[in-house]
Formats: C-alpha cells, sequence, structure tokens
C-alpha cells in the first residue's frame, strides 16, 4: 500500500487459516503415544476450526465485550442474571459438542481424559475464558456421581447440547456447574470460611439447607447449580446450590459485583450473598473442604493444560511474527540471538505439551505410578507450568517488539491472560505445599514417584545428579523440606519433562532440553546457549513456516 508520504511494507502478514491440530506434531504425538488416536478425525476438524478468522475474530468479539450483570429487572424484582455476547455462546456450544464438559466421563473411546485434554489444549488458544465453566462442571461429575440427586441431573450433565437458557433444570436441555470456595477473609485459608448452613429438616447428606454469607470469588455466576463450602456444627460441609429452588422460584443467591479482572475478561466471575439460600449437603458432612479439594486436583489439571494451550499460541504468534519481519538485512527468525530465544521458547512449549498429557493420562490410571502423578506431580506441574506461561507469553509479545503491546494485536490477551492458573485454583506457594504434603501423607506413592524418577535418570550423569538431590529432600524434615518447597516442585517436574522428551521426542528435542535445564547452575532467561545447531531442528518442528 502506497500513502502520500510513504510506502507500507514489512509488515507480518495475519496469520491466515492453519489447522490448529495438524500444525502442532508435539501435540499429535502425544495424543497417539497417550492412548487418545481414535478421535484424531475430530482433533482435526475442530483444530482446523479453531485456526480461521472467523474462530479468531469471534475469540476479539467475546473478550472485548465482557459480561455484565443483571441484578434488578426494570420492575425492581431481583434477577440476578449475567449476560453475555453471542460470540460466547459459539464457543460454549462449540465446546458442548465436543464433550469438553463431559467426555472424560461419558466417551465410549479409549483414552477419554486424553481426548479432553487434547480438545482443551486447542480450545483454549483461541478462547481461553469458556474453559473456566467447561473445567468446573466437569470437575463436579465424579462428586454429584456419588450422591442421590445424581440420577436426576445425569442426562443433563452428559447432554452435549449447549443451554444458555436462564431456567429451571426441567426446562433445559443441560446444565453447568460452578463452584463457590473463596470468602473475603479467607483466600486459599478455606478453614475461616463463615458462611453457615443451617438445616432446614433434621439435616444431614442429601438433606436440605439454609444458607447464610457470602463468596469473594464465585465463579461460573450463570451456572445452574454451585457447590458451594459453608459452616455445618463447627464443621465445614459442600453443598449444592441450585440457581432454581424445588419449587420454581429463583434461589437467594444474590449478585453484588462482577469482578473486573486482568484477563479472562470473556469469562464472569462474581461477588455474591446467600440470602437464605437453598442448598443441598453433598459430600460427608464436615468433609467439605476434603470433597472440594478433590475436585480441585482435576481443575489444577485443567490449570496446567491452560496454560500449555497459551504458551503454545504465543509461540506460534511469535514463530510467525519472526519469519515474516525484517530486521538488519535478515528475517527476524534468521537472527541468530532470536533463534536462539524462539527455540528456547519452543522447547518450552513442548516439554509443556507432552507432560500435559501424561498427566491427563494418569487421571485415568489406577497404577501406583499414576496415583502419584494425580497427587505429587499435578500441583508441581501447576505451579511450574502456570509460572512458565507468564514468562514466556511475555517473551513472545517482545518479538512483535511495540506492535505486541498494541490492543490491535493477540499478544496483550495472550499475557493478561497467562497469570490467572498460577492464581485460580491456589497460588504458587499452596501448590508446593501441597507437593509437600502428599510427599508426606502418601509415602507408598511418593516412594513410587521418587524411585521411577532415579531409575529412569540413572543413565545421564546430568539428571541422576538431580534426582539423588530430590530424592534426599523427600525425605527431609517438614521445616527443610518448606525452605525449598519451590526447588522440590520445580526439579520434580523438569526431571519428569527430561525423561519424557528423552523417550519419546526427536533427540535434538530432549538433548537440548536436557542441556539448557540441567547443564548448568540456573536456568537461562530463554536462548540456548552453545546450542545454536539445534535451533534449526527445534524450529522447523515448531511451526511449518
Amino acid at each position: 500500500m502506497k500513502w502520500s508520504t510513504h510506502e507500507v511494507e514489512n509488515q507480518v502478514p495475519e496469520l491466515g487459516d492453519y489447522n490448529l491440530y495438524e500444525s502442532d506434531p508435539a501435540l499429535r504425538e502425544a495424543v497417539a503415544r497417550e492412548g487418545a488416536s481414535a478421535r484424531e478425525r475430530e482433533f482435526i476438524e475442530y483444530g482446523a476450526w479453531l485456526g480461521t478468522g472467523e474462530a479468531a475474530e469471534l475469540a476479539r468479539q467475546a473478550n472485548a465485550n465482557p459480561p455484565w450483570a443483571e441484578r434488578f429487572d426494570r420492575r425492581g424484582f431481583r434477577v440476578d442474571k449475567v449476560h453475555f455476547h453471542p460470540a460466547w455462546h459459539v464457543f460454549m456450544s462449540k465446546a458442548f459438542s465436543w464433550g469438553m464438559h463431559c467426555g472424560a466421563w461419558s466417551s465410549a473411546e479409549p483414552g477419554p481424559q486424553v481426548a479432553r485434554a487434547a480438545f482443551y489444549l486447542l480450545h483454549g488458544q483461541i478462547e481461553a475464558g469458556t474453559l473456566c465453566p467447561l473445567t468446573m462442571t466437569s470437575a463436579a461429575i465424579p462428586l454429584l456421581g456419588r450422591e442421590a440427586l445424581y440420577e436426576s441431573l445425569r442426562l443433563l450433565l452428559f447432554s452435549r447440547a449447549y443451554d444458555p437458557s436462564d431456567s429451571p433444570l426441567q426446562a433445559k436441555k443441560s446444565m453447568l456447574v460452578g463452584m463457590g470456595m473463596t470468602e473475603k477473609q479467607g483466600g486459599s485459608d478455606l478453614r475461616s470460611t463463615t458462611t453457615r448452613a443451617i438445616p432446614l429438616g433434621k439435616g444431614g447428606r442429601g438433606a436440605d439447607y439454609s444458607l447464610i454469607g457470602h463468596k469473594w470469588f464465585f465463579s461460573v455466576p450463570n451456572s445452574d447449580a454451585h457447590l458451594v463450602l459453608a459452616q455445618h456444627e463447627e464443621q465445614h460441609s459442600c453443598f449444592y446450590v441450585p440457581r432454581w429452588q424445588p419449587d420454581g422460584s429463583l434461589n437467594r443467591v444474590h449478585i453484588q459485583r462482577l469482578k473486573d479482572k486482568l484477563g479472562n475478561r470473556s469469562n464472569a466471575s462474581a461477588e455474591v450473598e446467600f440470602v437464605e439460600a437453598y442448598g443441598v449437603l453433598v459430600g460427608e458432612p464436615g468433609r467439605g473442604i476434603a470433597t472440594l479439594v478433590e475436585m480441585a486436583s482435576l481443575t489444577r489439571l485443567d490449570c496446567v493444560l491452560g496454560s500449555t494451550a497459551l504458551m503454545r499460541q504465543a509461540l506460534v504468534q511469535a514463530l510467525h511474527h519472526a519469519s515474516h519481519r525484517r530486521a538488519f538485512g535478515k528475517r527476524l527468525a534468521e537472527q541468530p540471538l532470536m533463534r536462539a530465544v524462539l527455540a528456547d521458547l519452543a522447547l518450552e512449549s513442548e516439554a509443556a505439551t507432552t507432560l500435559a498429557l501424561r498427566l491427563a493420562r494418569a487421571f485415568q490410571g489406577e497404577g501406583p505410578l499414576d496415583l502419584a502423578y494425580r497427587r505429587i506431580l499435578t500441583p508441581a506441574a501447576k505451579f511450574w507450568i502456570c509460572k512458565r506461561a507468564v514468562g514466556l507469553t511475555a517473551e513472545c509479545m517482545e518479538v512483535w517488539g511495540g506492535n505486541g503491546y498494541v490492543e490491535d494485536g493477540p499478544m496483550p490477551r495472550l499475557f493478561r491472560e497467562a497469570p490467572v492458573n498460577a492464581i485460580w485454583e491456589g497460588s504458587g506457594n499452596v501448590m508446593c505445599l501441597d507437593v509437600l504434603r502428599g510427599l508426606r501423607r502418601e509415602p507408598e506413592l511418593a516412594g513410587a514417584l521418587i524411585d521411577a524418577l532415579v531409575s529412569e535418570s540413572s543413565d545421564e550423569p546430568l539428571l541422576s545428579q538431580r534426582a539423588e538431590l530430590l530424592a534426599t529432600l523427600a525425605s527431609a524434615d517438614e521445616a527443610t523440606q518448606q525452605g525449598c518447597a519451590r526447588h522440590i516442585a520445580q526439579w520434580l517436574v523438569l526431571l519428569v519433562q527430561a525423561n519424557l522428551l528423552r523417550r519419546h521426542a526427536p533427540s535434538e528435542v530432549a538433548d537440548a532440553f536436557l542441556k539448557s535445564r540441567f547443564g548448568g547452575p540456573t536456568l537461562a532467561l530463554h536462548g540456548l546457549a552453545d546450542h545454536a545447531e539445534a535451533a534449526p531442528a527445534l524450529l522447523r518442528r515448531a511451526w511449518y513456516e
């Protein structure tokens, strides 16, 4: 294009239609390896749609037009509704059609958790806000499956016909389930919960209660029901709180306001009050925290998946930009230092993908190592991968230069989205302390995990030394462990990633990861020093341009 003052040149073309699945060898290989290849045709189909300009524009609209709360109608009656842009409902409808809210529990195909994880990794690259209601609903299903009320909910939970209507369940085709745990005074300290549950009869599991209190973060306030933590006889129990009461009246869950969040703009998070709200006690009385922590182990897996998705999309955007933008006589992708940075980012993304799919498979298994991955490795992975996603998206934004900092492009949204998974469902310190609890309280699982790492690492000096040190820390006293809890979580994840890549990835990927993550006293701030020969192969594997 020629203006009167200058000619527009050296501008990067829009990332055109591409297939998110077919362009990602690490994901394709992990899907086959972890047992979900029967769904590959569906991954290809969804990956193709998500890579269209239509999907990108819908994602932009959903985030540029965040939800809003209608507390009262024009006559003054409470309605406590949350309204979304139509683009939000498109993504929700697509996700429901692929079973992202229920497929882990209802699919007859092999590898249901891995298949759901693959869909999640694809969807989260383009529109991350819609992941939250899918996560909450999926994680609630096994919990509700143990309750008497489940039979009346089962068909709605497993339906793949998304129904955004605000109606009693008898009039709906499907349902969403949210969660309410955090209060103003408590944060991650759930034992400080003050919301009270008063029995409407004799009480007990499956009985009706009246809830009085508040939640400072109420996830998915547009849901058809929430699982809520409340005090009950000086203990904490879990309650199923529907949007509509059995008599057809609106439940008394009053929205105070929606959170004005840094990112995750398409999704709604609310502050609410329970004004004698109707609820049903689910799970064992007095075991509410344990019940919801069980649910949180599944949502933490999704935090890992969501951050992995953001990493992959940020990497794709950076590689596309560097493949077209020229500076100092060469394309950015041809500049040695930029190549070193991009290659390191590609390593980070592939290692996250490889671990995330292996973790998903662990949620299908019942062997000691799978159980150890679920109980101990999952919080460690949430800590490490969600932290790394923040730095990686910032680095990818920087590849774009000043253009990356402008809201016209995709990088600001990816960057703002990155911190949420590190905070949601427990911050970094909470995750690391949970890793320590797993090591102490589950000695058999801890032994299976540490023994496997020591054995797998024994033939590689760079790994074996670190694995032996980790084994020593895993059996240290509690005070010693707490002082280095982040190091324990970090090296636990890196050792698992390194051994997975050694077994499954091309040699140039595994070798570069090993040398860059274990070859020095600290991790570099992106850039494969002394490994320039690996960069071309790493970049070709990460992106086809």
